[in-house]
């Protein structure tokens, strides 16, 4: 089985980080994201892995063609004009037609079971079968309308008045029938697959209990760095047995004054703190450079500046129950 990992986006919601780092490279506890995604495609035996790629396509093929990743073969999809998640699916029809395979968002940091999720795929004869996660933030979200064990209904926009506690979690398994129901050029895989799915009855959905944190907003980033404990715990073991990687909050090199107050943050690789900061509740994007006297407390950094994190965007989406 192959999987398609969705990482063309301009990562808007994480701006200003974005605007000089790709959002699938932005790494939590000093990890790029997207190698959490890999870890875990890694562990559920799928090692053929496609990435579309817009925005900082460039920077995303060089950083990992010089990445160690054991067993892993991944091509990539360079949309010249970005296609959006339909288009973008779309355009890669004749890499997956040959069987089922896996879709994953690369702006997710979770430890879902993708072998369980193929099963529950294969086993309902299904053409899609939709990963949803149960969350009391879900209104806020979008509600993902389920009956009868079918998807019906996405935040309402299909008018059945179908609500639910379940949220798209970015992870799904597909047969290739959804590629008749998607748009060549830009295009929402909502709009065209799920919705073309759904039509015919043939959009299913399986159910993740374990740890589910979107990273799409400053607010959201932080938290999965700060206040996450299941990100290093569950992950960590995981990313240390595919890839050789370990989730750290203070990389080895980073150089931190002896006069300097830092507590509660995570630091990247090749940082420098100075004498006289004092710093609080923050991420450090690696090569920052903090001047003595600098003062953060709940802020985001990287080498161009640092950005606070606004009360409202603290409100997170994290799940850490154990699976049943």
């Amino acid at each position: 089985m192959k999987a398609f990992v969705l990482a063309a986006g301009f990562g808007t919601r994480l701006r200003p980080l974005t605007e000089h780092l790709p959002k699938p490279l932005v790494p939590v506890l000093n990890v790029p994201g997207l190698f959490y995604t890999f870890a875990l495609l890694k562990r559920a035996g799928i090692t053929e892995i496609i990435c579309n790629i817009h925005h900082h396509a460039e920077r995303i093929r060089r950083f990992i063609a010089g990445s160690r990743l054991p067993g892993l073969e991944i091509t990539f999809s360079e949309e010249p004009e970005i296609l959006g998640t339909g288009g973008g699916l779309k355009r890669c029809e004749g890499l997956l037609r040959g069987g089922d395979f896996l879709l994953v968002n690369s702006d997710i940091i979770t430890d879902i079971d993708f072998a369980a999720l193929v099963r529950a795929h294969r086993s309902s004869g299904l053409g899609g079968t939709l990963c949803l996660h149960e969350t009391p933030e879900a209104c806020s979200i979008g509600t993902v309308g389920v009956e009868g064990g079918l998807v019906r209904d996405f935040a309402g926009k299909r008018g059945t008045g179908i609500h639910s506690p379940y949220v798209y979690t970015g992870s799904a398994v597909f047969s290739p029938e959804i590629f008749r129901h998607l748009e060549s050029g830009f295009s929402s895989i909502v709009d065209t697959g799920f919705y073309g799915l759904v039509d015919g009855e043939r959009l299913g959905c399986h159910l993740h209990r374990g740890l589910w944190q979107d990273i799409g907003t400053l607010g959201s980033y932080l938290q999965a760095n700060l206040d996450t404990p299941a990100v290093g715990e569950r992950l960590g073991p995981v990313l240390e047995r595919t890839l050789g990687l370990r989730p750290h909050r203070v990389s080895p090199d980073a150089r931190i004054a002896a006069g300097a107050d830092v507590a509660d943050t995570v630091v990247g690789a090749g940082c420098v703190i100075e004498a006289g900061c004092r710093v609080r509740r923050s991420v450090l994007l690696g090569g920052t450079v903090l001047e003595s006297g600098t003062e953060l407390e709940e802020a985001v950094a990287d080498p161009f500046g640092a950005t606070p994190v606004r009360h409202e965007e603290r409100i997170g989406t994290t799940r850490t129950e154990s699976r049943e």
